[in-house]
């Protein structure tokens, strides 16, 4: 069996399991993502961080956008129809067990959603996912305000700037609107302000 092929069958067992091990969407599942995909070389974690915003500011679910990235970039040295496969493979195997579990659930829902296992097991997971959507949101504000240069640790005024900015604009329109913003505009706030900062 050449590399390629060991590849893909790497990516998918891979992106399988963090489809089957995370709970709660895709926030979730970032960490788990980022130590797979580091630790076997196949993205500098740099990128992984770069990615996630670019995730979150395209249309689609994000997991489905990481997990075709990745495959993607993976296989990029193979060729362009390889490359599409890995990301086809990846994408398949993050969605596989959501896809798997669901027909489960559905087929057995009364049975499910009145047992008092099933209850409490989702009662105990929940905490976890919490904890992993704030772990999730830390490193992502410690990686852009504090980024790692040449294993020394620099501050980002900018990022700063950036994040405070935005949470300001933010927090000034509930108080005065009293209303949510709609994440669509906080995007598009958030690049013509990473426009005017870095350009």
């Amino acid at each position: 069996m050449s590399s390629y092929w060991i590849l893909l069958l790497e990516l998918f067992l891979t992106f399988f399991k963090i489809g089957l091990f995370t709970f709660g969407g895709g926030y979730a599942m970032i960490p788990l993502m980022r130590d797979e995909v580091v630790s076997r070389g196949w993205l500098p974690e740099e990128q992984v961080f770069q990615f996630i915003g670019i995730s979150e500011s395209t249309p689609g679910v994000f997991a489905i956008n990481m997990a075709t990235f990745v495959g993607t970039q993976t296989t990029e040295s193979y060729g362009v129809l390889a490359s599409l496969l890995g990301g086809a493979v990846a994408t398949f195997g993050v969605v596989l067990p959501s896809f798997i579990i669901i027909l489960i659930i559905a087929y057995f829902f009364k049975q499910f959603s009145e047992n008092k296992y099933i209850k409490a097991a989702i009662k105990g997971v929940q905490p976890v996912v919490i904890g992993l959507i704030g772990v999730t949101a830390l490193m992502l504000f410690v990686k852009n305000i504090f980024p790692s240069f040449n294993g020394e640790v620099i501050f980002s005024l900018e990022m700063l700037t950036i994040t405070l900015n935005v949470a300001l604009l933010y927090y000034g329109y509930l108080f005065y609107k009293k209303k949510t913003m709609s994440p669509i505009v906080l995007i598009f706030i958030s690049a013509l302000i990473g426009l005017v900062v870095f350009i």
